[in-house]
């Protein structure tokens, strides 16, 4: 079994107004024992993002999961206050997996007029599993403007596409060195808070068909609780950012290849931890 857990930790600030990374940690144990931790919004040296303690992050949650490999992903890279200490944030993969290769993949910021609006990251590793190499993603979408978003969606969809173009197409392949091929499978898990829900374009479209006879991706929800609603991921607990109320806007997306692998997707709904709620996928992979 492989599970596969992802959180938009919002730093570390819980709905309380508590920021602690320490019960981040705790609730991620309590949700269940993931191999690979996939986090939204994490910081370095951002003191106005987690309550002028300016920590850094990566660092801290490596620290509270000493047996993960910690890869970090930077949507924002600003100087800092020292060459060592640049202000960073963006995405975290923790991996107690092996992981064989890292990719990280800025998103498309299209001109937009009005809205405010930041750069986006996607975080790619693909580990090893007891069934072989499975490529993850995650990533987090622009919030204020739908079509950064879709361009945003098209990114992605566009990258699954040249990936498995490559496998059918591999090319020379020497036994050593940077042309050396390492694995990137087709068969994929895709996370994150997308900031979208079920009902948008946006989620339709990262579900369209691929060409060359890649095959769509699937909501792993709905492939495994079929006609049931999606457990709501933020809006809980957190009412003044989420004025609509508890609904879904973190997903797992997958690889058609795992549908019938999926054995559980849970939704933790207890936690105030942070304004979104942890969601876990359980592969029999």
């Amino acid at each position: 079994m492989t599970s596969i857990l992802s959180w938009n930790i919002q730093c570390g600030l819980g709905c309380d107004g508590i920021q602690d990374l320490g019960r981040i940690a705790d609730q991620i144990r309590e949700t269940g024992d993931p191999d690979v931790i996939c986090l939204q919004e994490i910081s370095r040296f951002m003191p106005e993002l987690d309550q002028n303690k300016g920590e850094d992050q990566v660092k801290v949650l490596g620290d509270l999961f000493p047996d993960y490999m910690p890869m970090f992903g930077a949507a924002i890279n600003w100087q800092g206050t020292s060459p060592a200490k640049r202000q960073q944030f963006g995405n975290l993969v923790l991996s107690r997996l092996p992981v064989l290769q890292a990719f990280f993949h800025p998103l498309p910021q299209p001109h937009d007029v009005g809205i405010k609006h930041m750069p986006r990251q996607l975080c790619e590793v693909i580990v090893e599993c007891v069934s072989g190499p499975l490529r993850i993603l995650t990533t987090h979408l622009e919030y204020h403007s739908e079509g950064q978003r879709m361009a945003q969606v098209n990114a992605i969809h566009d990258l699954h596409q040249r990936v498995c173009d490559n496998i059918r197409f591999p090319g020379q392949n020497p036994q050593s060195g940077p042309y050396h091929q390492v694995a990137r499978p087709e068969t994929s898990v895709i996370c994150g808070d997308f900031n979208f829900t079920p009902d948008t374009p946006e989620y339709m479209q990262i579900l369209s068909e691929f060409k060359h006879a890649t095959s769509a991706l699937t909501d792993a929800w709905c492939a495994h609780k079929p006609g049931i609603a999606h457990d709501p991921t933020c809006g809980i607990f957190d009412k003044k950012q989420w004025s609509e109320g508890p609904h879904a806007r973190d997903f797992f997306f997958i690889t058609q290849d795992l549908t019938p692998k999926v054995k559980d997707t849970i939704v933790n709904t207890k936690t105030n931890a942070s304004d979104h709620q942890p969601l876990l996928l359980t592969l029999d992979y």
